[in-house]
């Protein structure tokens, strides 16, 4: 699939770094480093634009490793771009460690997945067929 990209970032494209990843990486764009204090949020650049066709969405999510090792997210998990949005690419980050976290240029910051995705057409009824779980609710299905 082709996708129409406009990069005014100082870097690269986003590439898939192998063949089998689902997921590119986003890179900051900065002119100069951001520190995130703790349980600070912060909206970063990318400098990158897409023009996504019609039926999919890019997702934004976490990278594992900033997340594991520093206490590094993206706030809004998975972030949504859809498909007529023509703004910049820029990243809702949050550090929730107890420890300052310094975002460089050029860091790894996110990675974006493009997905597919229906458009839903609402069909209002009375009721609703029954089903094993019904209204069953948060764990409802046990603990395994």
């Amino acid at each position: 699939m082709k996708i129409k990209i406009i990069n005014q970032s100082k870097h690269p494209l986003p590439e898939y770094k192998t063949a089998l990843s689902a997921g590119v990486d986003l890179t900051a764009n900065l002119e100069e480093e951001v520190v995130l204090k703790p349980l600070e949020r912060k909206l970063i650049p990318t400098g990158l634009f897409i023009e996504l066709p019609a039926g999919y969405e890019a997702q934004v999510r976490p990278r594992s490793g900033l997340a594991l090792k520093n206490g590094l997210t993206v706030l809004n998990t998975p972030g949504t771009i859809d498909a007529d949005y023509r703004g910049e690419i820029r990243v809702i980050l949050i550090n929730l460690s107890a420890e300052d976290f310094s975002i460089r240029d050029g860091e790894r910051i996110a990675q974006m997945v493009i997905a597919k995705h229906e458009t839903a057409v609402w069909e209002q009824v009375d009721e609703l067929e029954d089903s094993e779980r019904g209204a069953g609710g948060f764990g409802s299905t046990g603990k395994n």
